[in-house]
């Protein structure tokens, strides 16, 4: 959570005035409706990107869905002044402004507005603060955002494409049912020129056996009118020789003659009959030729219904593939959206973490002081302590120098005279034994003054 401090009526009118809206103390203490929208208009400008141009649409459709009748019923400042209210609420409530309301627009107070800009000048430096995480969110909030407007573009693509899909199979399957429709027409169109091919083929094969029937009785016919015009030719002299009898003869022979000549007749209309049918069935065949054409064709159609009804089954398959791709892209986008919802808890987890190492850094950083001050202090009297120990020692060790030079002055001078009184031997057993005696009483007198003083040294 941010520390909140109280600024100063200076500083906030110049923190105002900084961001480019001249703003004094006088202004704070008497403020004027109008001179404090345009600068909360102008913070929503900085801190939110909202402006009259970016909130203008949304509500000229708001108003339009309520009171589309009556459009000027809401004036367009009032109507752009309630959204930015709303907007505004929403960044307040970010910067800790939790009883923001319209009176704060409308009819402005010395003590709401120094509370209010306190806390978003305090939001905006935190801001400045962070400004490295907060670009980097929202980049990635900008890349998320730019990523599902790419998905409702894709998803309005596939919609689209799904929809005059949808119009393409209903009319494909009005064509389908149609094309079925004459399809089970022609197929029983089909069966029924087949039956009557059938019967018409079994009639020219009736027909044909007449024909030859009748041509064989025919040829039968000729045979024994050949044979009797031969034998009557051979009868004929008989005849002539007793006319009772030829008389009977040629009566006979009348009345076979009408006898073969009926049945010729009768032979002949057959054959033309049987010439008749003949022709007919000609025609019949011509029929059935033209009945075998037709079923060709009706073949082909048909196997172009088969391609068509194939190709309908593939574009079937490629539908519900497009909409299994679509609920794909679905799943993807409701993804998308759990991602960035648990993006945004993490972010607000992150926030309140920093802000929760932020107050503790802060309690360490006053406790670092508190600290660097103590040491500070004890250092300041250490090295005081210290200033005067090592005046001490310095006269001390003057001290010590200026007794073992008197010292030494003292034994060279009294080694100068044993010298000069005594004899060589002695004076050299003397000298051995008064330097001995002045190094042993240099040496005590060393090791007194360091037992005394252990640091001289």
């Amino acid at each position: 959570m941010l520390m909140q401090i109280s600024q100063s009526d200076q500083e906030i009118a110049g923190c105002i005035s900084d961001i480019g809206v001249p703003f004094s103390e006088a202004d704070l203490r008497n403020p004027k409706p109008q001179q404090i929208q345009m600068v909360f208009e102008h913070l929503g400008d900085i801190l939110m990107n909202a402006t009259r141009d970016s909130i203008d649409p949304a509500m000229r459709a708001a108003c339009e869905d309520v009171c589309n009748e009556h459009p000027d019923l809401v004036p367009v400042d009032i109507r752009l002044m309630m959204g930015f209210f709303v907007s505004l609420r929403k960044m307040l409530i970010e910067c800790g402004v939790h009883d923001f309301s319209m009176n704060d627009l409308v009819r402005p107070t010395y003590e709401r507005l120094g509370k209010i800009f306190s806390y978003v000048i305090n939001f905006i430096r935190f801001r400045e603060g962070q400004t490295d995480a907060i670009d980097e969110n929202f980049s990635k909030a900008e890349e998320t955002k730019n990523r599902i407007e790419q998905l409702y573009t894709e998803n309005d693509d596939m919609q689209q494409r799904l929809e005059d899909m949808k119009r393409n199979r209903k009319a494909m399957e009005a064509a389908v049912k149609e094309k079925v429709k004459r399809n089970d027409e022609l197929k029983a169109r089909l069966l029924e020129l087949r039956k009557g091919q059938e019967r018409i083929a079994e009639q020219l094969e009736r027909s044909k056996a007449e024909k030859n029937r009748a041509q064989q009785q025919l040829e039968e016919k000729t045979e024994k009118l050949v044979r009797s015009r031969q034998e009557s030719e051979k009868l004929r002299p008989y005849v002539l020789q007793s006319p009772a009898a030829l008389q009977s003869a040629l009566t006979e022979l009348q009345e076979n003659l009408m006898r073969e000549k009926s049945q010729i007749d009768m032979l002949e209309r057959r054959t033309r009959a049987l010439q008749t049918s003949s022709d007919s069935f000609g025609v019949v065949h011509n029929d059935v030729q033209s009945c075998v054409k037709v079923l060709e064709e009706i073949a082909v159609e048909l196997q172009k219904e088969e391609e068509e009804d194939s190709r309908a089954a593939k574009n079937k398959e490629a539908l519900n593939e497009r909409g299994a791709s679509v609920r794909e892209v679905e799943q993807n986008e409701k993804l998308l959206q759990r991602q960035l919802a648990k993006w945004e808890e993490r972010i607000d987890e992150l926030r309140k973490k920093h802000k929760e190492r932020e107050d503790a850094n802060k309690a360490n950083m006053e406790e670092l002081w508190e600290m660097q001050r103590q040491l500070r202090e004890e250092r300041g009297v250490k090295s005081r302590e210290m200033d005067r120990r090592k005046g001490r020692i310095d006269q001390t060790e003057k001290k010590v120098s200026f007794v073992i030079l008197c010292t030494m002055n003292n034994a060279y001078r009294t080694h100068r005279w044993l010298s000069s009184r005594r004899p060589s031997k002695k004076r050299s057993r003397t000298h051995t034994k008064n330097t001995s005696n002045s190094n042993h009483t240099s040496s005590c007198t060393s090791q007194r003054w360091s037992r005394v003083f252990p640091n001289a040294r």
